[in-house]
């Protein structure tokens, strides 16, 4: 009896529209078009013989049975991609593809500073960039959507390896002629809850400063509306409130153009670990500890 399996590619497609729930963007990440996308998954569901996707004009829903298969295909296109990777480690390191998710309270600070000696120092390296919050990226390097993440911690990353680049202080901005005239560095017991601006959830900086505080009124009190760092910045800047921005923001320039000061946080964890992770035991262990120490070096 002749067995016909499916291929990487018809995977492919059927995780993209998982992932996308829209045919069009689908076939966009994967750079082909709607038709073809469209003909390779009909081709999957008349191989296997079952239905994985319920097509209608407004909703792409899949079946309890698409969503078992998904699961799976996930497992199968990162062997795949490892098995590659497997083959290109015994090459040149640092050598065609490598997707690398960086959150955003790095990627806008430290990446326009790394970048161009990279691209100088390794032109065979193809490093595709995808910004996106801890937990994200977390599960894009789980999913396979991801080789590496460059990242802060503690952070909950499950089963990776780590690298770490450096430590980031975490420092205290407030307006200049705030009356209250902070000494040089500001211990967490000066910092009024009823001030301190944080970024929304889902930014593992929140976490960060609240627990280099180490004050549990924060938690409740503190104002949670920042979408990015940019906007805290023009929040303090206009005179409603104060908060904690990493040291490589404040570096990169963040605060130019205001009228902001930005302090140390003297506290016993008053900084976060960047750090660079993969998933364990992967082919290209040796090629992601390269990349940290370039990173570091930056």
């Amino acid at each position: 009896m002749t067995t016909y399996l499916p291929t990487l590619k018809q995977l492919q497609y059927l995780v993209a529209l998982h992932e996308h729930g829209h045919f069009g963007r689908a076939a966009e990440a994967c750079f082909v078009s709607q038709s073809t996308l469209s003909a390779g998954l009909r081709e999957l569901e008349t191989l296997l013989g079952v239905t994985l996707v319920e097509r209608t004009r407004r909703v792409v829903r899949f079946t309890a049975l698409g969503d078992q298969v998904v699961a799976k295909a996930h497992r199968l296109l990162r062997e795949g991609e490892e098995l590659s990777a497997l083959v290109q480690a015994h090459g040149a390191p640092l050598v065609g593809e490598l997707r690398m998710s960086v959150i955003p309270t790095i990627a806008p600070f430290l990446l326009p500073r790394i970048l161009p000696r990279l691209r100088q120092e390794r032109p065979s390296l193809k490093l595709f960039l995808r910004e996106e919050p801890s937990a994200a990226a977390v599960e894009s390097l789980h999913h396979g959507r991801a080789d590496c993440v460059l990242l802060a911690l503690p952070f909950a990353t499950g089963e990776v390896e780590v690298a770490h680049l450096f430590h980031d202080r975490l420092l205290v901005a407030f307006p200049k002629d705030d009356p209250r005239d902070p000494p040089q560095s500001i211990s967490p017991a000066l910092i009024d809850e009823a001030r301190l601006l944080l970024l929304e959830d889902g930014h593992c900086l929140k976490d960060h400063v609240l627990a280099a505080c180490n004050r549990p009124e924060l938690r409740a009190s503190a104002s949670v509306i920042g979408t990015s760092l940019h906007t805290l910045v023009q929040m303090v800047d206009n005179g409603l409130g104060l908060t904690m921005l990493p040291e490589m923001a404040v570096k990169a320039g963040i605060l130019q153009g205001t009228q902001i000061v930005a302090r140390p946080l003297e506290a016993e964890h008053a900084s976060r670990e960047i750090a660079l992770v993969w998933r364990k035991n992967s082919p290209r262990a040796e090629e992601f500890r390269l990349l940290a120490s370039e990173l570091a070096a930056g």
